[in-house]
């Protein structure tokens, strides 16, 4: 990760919100607090649990991360490397994600802006499906 994408996370840049900050940027997939506070601990990294949530929250409202939330409703984050954000399709079973293309959603919802008059418009869409690593395997019937 880039010194300048990771310069300021909130109001102070410590050395540990630079570790939350790397250790994020590891992750491939969608992770929450507690995951991620886990990995960390077990790369030998001292961060408080407490110290990941308001990095995490920090991240997402600067609007660096993508968030979804995962079947419980809690919160998943995975580190934004560019600007704009992403759509994902994720697996129920294992949490893979995949980036998909979602022009249309974001064109609708710019003409929706437009002809409502409502400013500022923002959206969330969430898809999960099951990934072929954990779809059982299909089986054929023959007559």
């Amino acid at each position: 990760m880039a010194d300048a994408a990771r310069a300021r996370v909130g109001t102070r840049s410590t050395q540990k919100r630079a570790d939350v900050l790397e250790a994020l940027d590891a992750c491939q997939d969608f992770v929450s607090a507690q995951q991620l506070h886990a990995r960390m601990a077990g790369a030998g990294l001292q961060v408080g649990l407490s110290t990941v949530y308001r990095t995490l929250q920090a991240l997402d409202r600067d609007g660096r991360l993508d968030t979804v939330r995962d079947a419980d409703g809690e919160r998943l984050y995975r580190w934004r490397p560019t600007a704009g954000h992403r759509h994902y399709l994720i697996c129920r079973r294992c949490g893979r994600s995949q980036a998909v293309d979602t022009d249309v959603v974001e064109q609708w919802a710019e003409r929706l802006a437009e002809t409502s008059g409502f400013d500022g418009v923002e959206h969330t869409l969430e898809l999960s499906g099951v990934c072929p690593r954990c779809r059982p395997p299909r089986t054929s019937c023959t007559a």
